[in-house]
């Protein structure tokens, strides 16, 4: 385990566990196993009274607010369906949690979380969500730019394939903060918070 520590006030960020996105093909680990696993820290740090934000990734229907720029990847063709957008059933519906909507990869720029996160004290967040490599590891780069300690549950996360899942896990993650296990970290939240 490479988890050391939590923080007393440390919350949990969920990045696109939303409709339209668990239910596509992802590496190592499914959609269902990701959600499944992050319900469970959700659950967790709900019972000791820590913050939940819930991040979607949402654009107007006329596309006027998608980033531009040029890139080399295709863009994505046609409008995407009604409620692709929406919070998994799964973690929705907990009053207390905070839900933040963006338009780019991270989930700092152009929303209020950092406002969000300092207004409750927050110090440390510990980050789950697809894609490792694209969502969650622009948050977690942002995050330790903010001065955020971070903690990356490594399988309540996925990617659209295995190579670009572990880049992140083995490559990226260990400079921006420390890496464990579901298990691992309930462990460490009963202890730290028991």
């Amino acid at each position: 385990m490479t988890v050391t520590a939590l923080d007393p006030r440390t919350a949990l960020v969920v990045i696109d566990l939303q409709a339209g996105i668990v239910g596509a093909p992802t590496q190592p680990y499914t959609g269902a196993e990701v959600v499944a696993r992050t319900a469970r820290l959700a659950d967790a740090f709900r019972a000791h009274d820590l913050p939940v934000v819930l991040v979607r990734v949402s654009f107007a229907a006329d596309g006027a607010d998608v980033v531009p720029g040029r890139t080399e990847a295709a863009p994505r063709a046609g409008a995407r369906p009604a409620g692709w957008d929406e919070i998994v059933g799964e973690l929705a519906g907990h009053p207390g949690d905070i839900t933040v909507t963006k338009r780019n990869w991270g989930a700092f720029h152009g929303t209020d979380l950092d406002v969000q996160l300092r207004r409750r004290g927050v110090t440390q967040i510990v980050l789950t969500g697809i894609a490792t490599s694209i969502g969650v590891e622009s948050t977690a780069r942002a995050a330790h730019e903010h001065g955020y300690h971070v903690t990356l549950a490594t399988d309540a996360m996925s990617d659209m394939s295995p190579e670009a899942h572990r880049g992140s896990v083995e490559r990226i993650f260990p400079r921006l903060g420390e890496t464990g296990s579901t298990d691992e970290i309930l462990q460490l939240l009963a202890k730290t918070h028991g």
